[in-house]
């Protein structure tokens, strides 16, 4: 499986759990709510849920609406919506892809799709996902400044405008990083502190994390500038 595929079966999987889709809903979530699948066709979302069907992940129901339950015509050539539903195993799975936490979580499209469900996604992991993105970033950004000091005087001014840009883009997603990282150690030093602190579990589905203020647009992982 490719990494790309596999983004799209985390994806897929983490949309499912939170209600039953068909298709064309689930592609449509896929579009507006992930951007990063926003070039994606039924032609690559169908083949992954056959897949995830096979191996026992989702299963296939038809519609409540009995006139979408009618088989496909060969005339009409119209297709039966299918509705597919997580399996309990299925939800096992997924919980399991989301505790890993190691350096595929951290770049640019993969690290996009986890952060889109940070809120099903326990405190201490999100942790060290937000962690070794920053880690993985504070690197790209090192290596585009040597570089840039290195070509400096071979570039031409909008060639170097295009290097600063990029530059400028990782600059700005490793301050938002940073603000997520202390939001999430604020969050997690108040529960410590709380009278009530040690009788409460930390839930996978809060979002003490994020910061107060979210005025500026959250920075694009996957935005080629940023590579």
């Amino acid at each position: 499986m490719s990494r790309r595929s596999g983004i799209l079966e985390f994806a897929v999987l983490g949309l499912l759990r939170e209600s039953p889709m068909h298709g064309y809903e689930l592609r449509k979530r896929l579009n507006t709510s992930l951007g990063i699948f926003r070039a994606f066709s039924y032609g690559t979302l169908y083949p992954c849920l056959k897949t995830l069907v096979a191996s026992g992940w989702l299963i296939e129901e038809p519609s409540g609406d009995e006139a979408d339950a009618t088989p496909a015509s060969p005339l009409t050539g119209r297709r039966a919506k299918i509705v597919y539903r997580l399996t309990a195993e299925g939800k096992e799975h997924f919980e399991e892809l989301l505790s890993h936490t190691g350096p595929d979580a951290w770049e640019d499209e993969h690290f996009a799709a986890r952060f889109a469900f940070f809120g099903q996604t326990e405190r201490d992991v999100r942790m060290r996902v937000l962690e070794g993105r920053r880690s993985r970033l504070e690197e790209r950004l090192e290596k585009m400044r040597a570089s840039l000091a290195r070509t400096r005087e071979r570039l031409d001014d909008y060639t170097l405008e295009l290097q600063r840009h990029g530059m400028e883009s990782v600059e700005r997603e490793v301050r938002w990083l940073n603000e997520l990282i202390e939001s999430e150690r604020s969050g997690r030093d108040q529960r410590r502190s709380s009278p009530e602190g040690s009788a409460q579990q930390d839930t996978s589905g809060e979002t003490g994390g994020l910061p107060r203020h979210r005025g500026d647009t959250p920075p694009d992982p996957s935005d080629d500038t940023a590579k």
